[in-house]
């Protein structure tokens, strides 16, 4: 199996020229990049947020709930383009650069255990929004998510 290769960075979320693998990231805490997309709608004078609950086979936080869409910035890719594929991989939300909105970027550092084993999280995310348009999605062939 291949394994994702991701950019080194400095802490603010700048590539410093050499890449490590992702499970080698998580298990030395190797500062690296991620984004994260939020998908947010108006409905009824409310904001609605999209969240999505984590596989049980997650390496962290299994069965959690979690950001709309997120994943690691892979070597060489910058964040708008991550976070575009994101939302198609995990959602199925095909979105333009134009219809992204750029936040903020922050740091998680922390160490904790799951299966069995101590997962190093240390990354600077950058923070995406995305409007829906419409409650409901679908994805494949049995997914429908509504929000």
């Amino acid at each position: 199996m291949h394994t994702e290769e991701l950019d080194i960075c400095d802490e603010q979320g700048n590539p410093v020229g050499h890449r490590i693998a992702r499970d080698e990231a998580h298990e030395k805490g190797i500062l690296h990049r991620t984004v994260h997309v939020w998908v947010v709608r108006k409905a009824c004078d409310q904001t609605l947020l999209l969240v999505q609950k984590r596989s049980m086979k997650k390496e962290s936080y299994p069965g959690k709930l979690d950001t709309s869409a997120a994943g690691h910035i892979l070597a060489g890719d910058e964040p708008l383009p991550s976070a575009i594929r994101e939302l198609y991989e995990e959602l199925g939300i095909k979105a333009g650069e134009e219809d992204l909105q750029f936040v903020d970027r922050f740091r998680i550092q922390h160490a904790e255990e799951f299966h069995g084993r101590i997962f190093k999280d240390n990354e600077i995310v950058f923070i995406e929004i995305v409007a829906a348009n419409t409650p409901c999605f679908s994805y494949g062939d049995t997914a429908v998510f509504c929000f």
